[in-house]
């Protein structure tokens, strides 16, 4: 299993201590909390790159996820967070930005963020996706509310989120299954590409699958729901 270990940010007595004393065993990633610039992520790059001199471990041995839109300096950020290399996936958060903000609340009575929240969800994401790392969604701080927790997971995973944090032992399960791809998910892909793979033999690339028109985005979703579900897969063993 890899092995991640949460640092304290770079602003306080403890950030470059935490990657001093960690390095001399390393994590495979270093989770980054209430990162602002892309110049605070090179201090820390160069740190690891120098304790993994020091130490001798192998070069860029260490990634880095990044929990972005804590401060409002890294919402209006975060699309260039993974010019960084060692980042691998970014995460958001509403909490601390709600503090930063001194906001009351950052969700409605039923439920859903308020809209500058909503905001940091989807410009993380699409930072994400283009940057060509991860997306993983927040944490759920309600620790009793199943019922909330699968919903934020499912809205998370309909939107291309890949994973979400989780903060206690009971949340782990709801979220594995709902971003794991389910048995009928799998089953009707496969059945998808290959009724393209039969349509492209006669030089069709839009056609009729189960009742639905379909293209190219259909058979490109498809293929890497495959691939997330193999990986997911071979994970496990």
């Amino acid at each position: 299993k890899e092995r991640t270990v949460r640092m304290n940010p770079l602003d306080t007595p403890w950030g470059l201590r935490d990657i001093e004393v960690t390095m001399r065993n390393p994590p495979d990633c270093y989770v980054v909390p209430k990162i602002s610039t892309l110049d605070e992520l090179n201090v820390i790059s160069e740190e690891i790159t120098r304790w993994e001199s020091e130490y001798g471990h192998p070069p860029k041995c260490v990634d880095l996820i990044l929990i972005c839109t804590e401060t409002p300096l890294s919402a209006l950020n975060v699309q260039t967070f993974p010019e960084c290399d060692r980042v691998v996936a970014l995460s958001w958060g509403a909490e601390d930005m709600s503090a930063a903000l001194g906001a009351p609340r950052n969700r409605h009575p039923d439920g859903s963020y308020l809209d500058l929240y909503k905001h940091c969800r989807n410009i993380t994401l699409l930072s994400a996706a283009a940057g060509g790392v991860q997306p993983v969604d927040t944490v759920f701080v309600d620790i009793k509310d199943d019922a909330g927790l699968i919903e934020d997971c499912q809205e998370a995973a309909w939107m291309g989120y890949t994973g979400k944090i989780t903060i206690h032992p009971n949340q782990i399960d709801i979220v594995n299954d709902h971003f794991s791809p389910s048995t009928a998910e799998v089953n009707e892909a496969e059945r998808l590409i290959e009724a393209f793979a039969e349509a492209q033999a006669q030089g069709l690339m839009a056609i009729s699958f189960e009742g639905k028109m379909v293209d190219v985005p259909h058979l490109t979703r498809a293929k890497k729901m495959l691939a997330r579900a193999a990986e997911i897969k071979r994970e496990l063993r």
